[in-house]
């Protein structure tokens, strides 16, 4: 069901279908509890992260058909530890205690958890010694399992109900069940890649405990965002900033398909974009999908106010200053536009707010534009701020968009310009960088490990280096190349490239762009580094 003519079912009663099954995750601070609402969402089952500080009216409101607690940083036994609200036990509905939240759990309903000399951190064993209905189709009793530990207190004494039913050498109760309540604890974390078979253990909780059936899909928010849209917005005219980034491409294409040509696209083309993208953004549009596009060429504007502009952070607020005023001007041409629409995403909702309600600590500006003046006085439209990331690839592919723009890789606001750290930005070093990342790039994709990296690009480095080519010396640029995975840029690892790729690749650069006679292969991990370099 799709199209703007064509004819569907009230977006109320879509939108019941869609998240007839929900889930409630309680937020005690894990730095991991955006994979508990990913995992319950690839199972079709619709999710909500809230801080465990939610209050119980807003609680029953959303109705959820089970509670999962997260872990968090705390012991059960600091002064002010964070408490599971009651209302979660009155409801009686299932509820999965993780880590911490097995630990909570267990201290409020009459058990009792102690610190442990043996703590146990990264991978461990459990072994089943009882049946459990989160254990149905994954492990089987009797058998040893491997999981992903990260605790220091452990449960020493069950409430009255409970029973263990896996053990570990840490956790004499790592996983226990009081299966008359629909009570269960884990102390390990299943929502992570480390738990080979979590995510079966979770579904089975959604599913076989909780009794959801899987609604939650993308063909189905598709039906009933067009609905809300068209709700939303009436005959009246949007305005989307458009980077050519998933985020705002999804959305673009998604509101196009709700109110056809009351969108109005406009792309502010910084000059800082990498090889041949803005041509892409602008054939996509135009050409592919009939939807209205402004392109403003602004570069020479851009590179201008940022001659000579070395620190990281007055580049990032000059680029977001310019972007608000590129854009205002192109809409007060435009004009009579009541909403703005934006590609905000459930973690930006999340993130908002810490699990505590207090503000969350700043490492640096955010490397995307931010948000638009009050001035401006339209109304958001934000069609994706129920959706991670992976849901809008999904949900991209779903409206047809090309794979080049679903699949890409994150790219930052600001572009090419944090990419040349500690210098000024000029048009000749964008175009070195552009040529050297373009390799990078292509031979990236053609060795088929693009969809298996997070992010991939090559940085143009403040260093000059000494080097020999045929029978003279040269004195050029040096670059760095990064390329990591990850599942949602909080944490990354390095991605391991063979030797002979790597020596492929930085051969390939010396020889064909003029003014780089050195690469290097960044190998630092986040923590301690960050994915960027600026």
């Amino acid at each position: 069901m799709s199209g703007k003519d064509q004819e569907t079912a009230p977006a109320e009663s879509l939108d019941s279908t869609l998240h007839a099954d929900r889930i409630l995750i309680l937020d005690f601070g894990s730095q991991v509890t955006q994979l508990i609402a990913r995992r319950v969402r690839e199972s079709g089952v619709y999710c909500e992260i809230w801080p465990f500080t939610a209050d119980e009216a807003r609680i029953r409101t959303f109705a959820p058909r089970g509670i999962i607690l997260s872990g968090g940083p705390a012991s059960v036994h600091d002064d002010g530890a964070p408490r599971i609200p009651d209302v979660v036990f009155a409801l009686n509905i299932p509820v999965l205690g993780i880590c911490y939240g097995e630990q909570a759990m267990c201290n409020q309903l009459g058990g009792k958890v102690e610190g442990s000399d043996h703590r146990e951190f990264g991978r461990a064993f459990v072994d089943i010694t009882e049946d459990c209905a989160l254990f149905r189709g994954a492990w089987a009793r009797g058998g040893r399992e491997q999981v992903w530990m990260s605790h220091g207190d452990r449960v020493t004494k069950l409430p009255p109900g409970f029973r263990a039913v896996a053990t570990s050498e840490g956790a004499p109760y790592a996983v226990i069940a009081d299966e008359g309540r629909r009570l269960y604890g884990v102390q390990f974390h299943p929502e992570v890649v480390h738990t080979p078979h979590g995510a079966a253990l979770l579904k089975n909780f959604t599913h076989n405990v909780a009794g959801c059936t899987g609604t939650w899909t993308m063909a189905g928010f598709r039906d009933v965002e067009i609905e809300k849209i068209r709700a939303q917005v009436g005959k009246k005219r949007v305005i989307c900033g458009l980077s050519g980034g998933v985020d705002s491409s999804v959305a673009a294409v998604l509101i196009h398909e709700a109110i056809g040509d009351q969108l109005t696209c406009i792309f502010v083309d910084h000059g800082m974009l990498r090889t041949g993208e803005a041509e892409e953004v602008v054939t996509t549009f135009r050409g592919r999908f009939n939807i209205r596009l402004v392109h403003r060429d602004a570069s020479e504007l851009f590179l201008s106010e940022l001659k000579d502009v070395v620190d990281p952070e007055q580049k990032r607020k000059i680029i977001g200053r310019l972007f608000i005023e590129v854009f205002e001007e192109e809409a007060a041409k435009i004009g009579g536009a009541a909403f703005l629409a934006q590609g905000t995403l459930y973690p930006d909702v999340i993130e908002s707010v810490s699990f505590t309600g207090g503000p969350s600590v700043t490492i640096k500006s955010h490397h995307n534009v931010g948000g638009l003046p009050d001035r401006m006085n339209m109304k958001l439209v934000e069609p994706l701020r129920e959706l991670f990331k992976d849901e809008v690839r999904d949900l991209g592919r779903e409206l047809g968009l090309p794979e080049s723009i679903v699949g890409r890789h994150p790219f930052p606001g600001p572009g090419l310009a944090i990419r040349i750290p500690s210098a000024s930005i000029t048009r000749e070093k964008l175009d070195l960088l552009r040529k050297v990342d373009a390799i990078y790039l292509e031979e990236i994709r053609n060795a088929g490990l693009y969809d298996a990296i997070w992010q991939a690009f090559a940085v143009l480095l403040p260093v000059r280096t000494v080097g020999v080519m045929g029978d003279g010396r040269t004195y050029d640029q040096a670059c760095a190349l990064r390329a990591v995975t990850s599942t949602d840029g909080m944490t990354a690892d390095v991605y391991p490239f063979d030797m002979g790729f790597l020596t492929r690749v930085a051969g390939r650069i010396v020889n064909e762009v003029r003014g780089v006679n050195r690469v290097t292969y960044d190998i630092t991990s986040k923590p301690p580094g960050t994915i960027e370099w600026e």
